[in-house]
């Protein structure tokens, strides 16, 4: 099965290289902010929103990637849009991308999809964000039927938000590199979408802990489609999230290709497992990140 997976993959190389990619996308970004998955820290704002963002900006972290959008109501964390784009401006922080709630219209109608696309595309134009990202997809639909669909829907999507002056983008997990009948779920992804209209974002984890192609050989397959990346490290032993310097994975290869990939916004990212609570999490990892690998961004 390993083996099967592995062809599988590396079988994908040649046709995917062959996709048109803007090669206006390669290396046009330089002196990255600092970026974090606020998710990363949700219980902190949950519990208080304006407290965890001023320490969030007080550990140096510049840039956000936010989840958990309200499209009826216009609102994040409970704020409507505007009102939390003063509340970000007055901490002194920006952001980029939000993880918005697409996969909830995984099996609805046209219209409503798009309605919420039209929702999330007016909230961040107002927060001042690039992306729109797409971040999850049901087990149900994870079968090769289901990533057929799902390729359709991306393109879809993709053409919207670029209509509305937007970025759109794909966030992978770890059940994309599985095997369906021979297929992979991340090579449909790829293969049977426009790179001009879905962009990438990569997580370095995931790809670490599930596919058996490198995240450097991913990108080699598509330069300039991996626009945002996730970055966070794998525990040892346990192979679970664990704070940057804690862990397994070998990053300085893969940051040595953020030309290459068309990196424009990076975010370290924890899901859990911390050490000793989210917030020491946050500090940690961006002690170690600033030590190590700042002079690659």
């Amino acid at each position: 099965m390993q083996r099967r997976k592995f062809i599988t993959q590396t079988s994908s190389l040649i046709p995917l290289t062959l996709l048109p990619v803007p090669v206006l996308s390669l290396g046009t970004k330089t002196n990255y902010k600092f970026g974090l998955q606020l998710y990363t820290v949700r219980d902190a704002m949950e519990a208080d929103p304006i407290g965890c963002l001023r320490q969030v900006r007080a550990l140096g972290y510049e840039d956000l990637e936010l989840y958990g959008f309200d499209g009826e109501k216009g609102e994040y964390y409970g704020y409507k849009a505007k009102d939390f784009k003063r509340i970000l401006e007055d901490e002194g922080l920006t952001t980029s991308s939000c993880h918005y709630g697409l996969p909830a219209f995984f099996d609805q109608s046209e219209s409503k999809l798009m309605t919420y696309v039209e929702q999330c595309i007016k909230g961040a134009h107002i927060l001042g964000q690039q992306y729109i990202t797409w971040p999850w997809l049901d087990p149900q639909f994870r079968n090769i039927e289901g990533y057929k669909k799902l390729a359709g829907m991306l393109n879809r999507i993709g053409e919207r938000v670029l209509a509305g002056g937007l970025g759109f983008a794909y966030h992978n997990h770890g059940f994309e590199f599985e095997e369906h009948r021979g297929e992979v779920g991340y090579d449909i992804i790829m293969s049977e979408t426009d790179p001009n209209l879905v962009k990438l974002q990569l997580d370095l984890y995931w790809v670490a802990h599930d596919s058996l192609l490198s995240s450097n050989q991913w990108i080699d397959l598509q330069p300039g489609r991996f626009v945002m990346w996730h970055i966070k490290d794998m525990h040892k032993e346990s192979r679970d999230y664990t704070e940057l310097g804690n862990g397994s994975i070998d990053f300085y290869p893969i940051f040595l290709e953020t030309k290459k990939a068309g990196l424009e916004y990076y975010y370290l990212e924890q899901g859990g497992n911390y050490a000793v609570n989210s917030m020491q999490s946050i500090t940690d990892s961006a002690a170690y990140f600033k030590k190590h690998f700042t002079k690659y961004f």
